[in-house]
């Protein structure tokens, strides 16, 4: 089992804090087997419940604290597994923290957009919350030494990290099971709770958005594109935000006018979803998309150890009209930085543009020399 980089927090929390636990993250990354993992080494006794299951549903939903109390009734521990199935989640969670201040709970969901929103306004200050990706470098370092992280490189270009995937030696079968997450199940949350109509339209999006990995996207292109509004086209890139499938970057500016901050860039928590998407699995020398595959690698990767550190940098890229540009920009603790991404172990200099308009920032050309600092190294 890859240790996870949050469990000790987890475990701590929920041996020394009364606050309910919420945990939020992609389909798959491994939320439910974390918990138990914890749970395992707990003296607590505890009931897991999985939200799918109509008898825990209406019980759960019901604001009956009378009903709740029965289904508790000697546990110390309560675990709803997809807990963003259950209607108002958030009351019923608060009325069992607050009537029953002697029960731990936890709570997992794989779609934010769902848990947080039934749970935000119910459960202020009663929660710690957590975001569980796809495993990050740095835990897998907890496994593997650097030279040994750096001969996996090229198969978490290609397969991505999730944890199912990172198991298996043969290739036939990530690429199956890599096929059979993206066929709807991983977006599943979206399509169920969100009622889009057309669920061909969010597939082929995320296949446009998949082809522009790393790009700036137009919004009113991908519209045409998919015969859609570019408002709707926002909406749907939102919810797939929310259900952990990509993310964005803004343009950097301090509102000079010659800096780009209209379009954004995407994004995928996961290199093997994209690469399903797009059906291509070829090796990194039979391919064109090196660069951009090693750019979301490189972003995605850098997302999280910020995640998991608490590193609180805010993320951009940096491009003016004129065409000077930057792949990856960092803000926070007082800093500026900014980074430009090579694949092979050359090295650059800052765009003249940057320097100039921001001398007291740093930069960083991140190659295959020492990719592993700028991913490893706490923040």
């Amino acid at each position: 089992m890859i240790p996870r980089i949050q469990a000790t927090d987890i475990r701590e929390k929920l041996l020394h804090s009364n606050k309910i636990i919420l945990l939020f993250g992609p389909r798959q990354v491994g939320k439910t087997t974390l918990i138990r993992s914890i749970l395992a080494d707990l003296p607590a006794r505890h009931l897991e419940i999985n939200a799918d299951q109509s008898k825990y549903i209406d019980i759960l939903s019901s604001r009956d604290l009378l009903k709740m109390r029965g289904l508790v009734e000697g546990y110390d521990l309560l675990f709803i597994d997809e807990a963003q199935r259950i209607p108002e989640i958030g009351i019923n969670l608060k009325i069992l923290h607050d009537e029953l201040p002697g029960l731990k709970i936890v709570a997992t969901g794989s779609s934010s957009f769902e848990l947080a929103n039934r749970t935000r306004e119910p459960l202020t200050g009663r929660t710690w919350t957590y975001t569980l990706f796809p495993i990050s470098l740095s835990e897998l370092h907890q496994l593997y030494n650097r030279f040994e992280l750096n001969d996996r490189l090229e198969s978490l270009l290609l397969y991505g990290a999730y944890p199912e995937v990172l198991t298996m030696t043969n290739q036939a079968d990530k690429i199956r099971h890599l096929t059979e997450l993206t066929s709807a199940y991983l977006y599943k949350d979206i399509l169920e709770v969100a009622s889009i109509k057309h669920s061909d339209k969010l597939q082929r999006l995320l296949r446009l958005l998949a082809f522009q990995a790393g790009s700036e996207v137009s919004l009113n292109e991908l519209g045409n594109n998919l015969q859609m509004s570019k408002d709707t086209v926002s909406t749907y890139i939102d919810l797939l935000e929310k259900a952990f499938v990509v993310f964005r970057l803004t343009g950097y500016s301090r509102n000079l006018r010659k800096e780009i901050v209209k379009k954004d860039k995407i994004f995928f928590y996961d290199l093997g979803i994209r690469n399903a998407l797009i059906d291509n699995f070829n090796p990194l020398d039979r391919r064109i998309d090196t660069g951009a595959l090693w750019e979301n690698f490189l972003v995605a990767e850098r997302r999280k150890r910020n995640a998991y550190t608490g590193a609180l940098l805010k993320p951009y890229f940096w491009r003016t009209y004129t065409g000077a540009e930057l792949d990856y920009v960092e803000e926070g603790m007082g800093q500026l930085a900014g980074f430009e991404f090579k694949f092979s172990s050359k090295t650059t200099a800052a765009p003249k543009s940057w320097s100039e308009h921001y001398p007291e920032a740093a930069f960083t050309c991140i190659n295959r020399e020492n990719y592993l600092d700028f991913l490893l190294e706490p923040g």
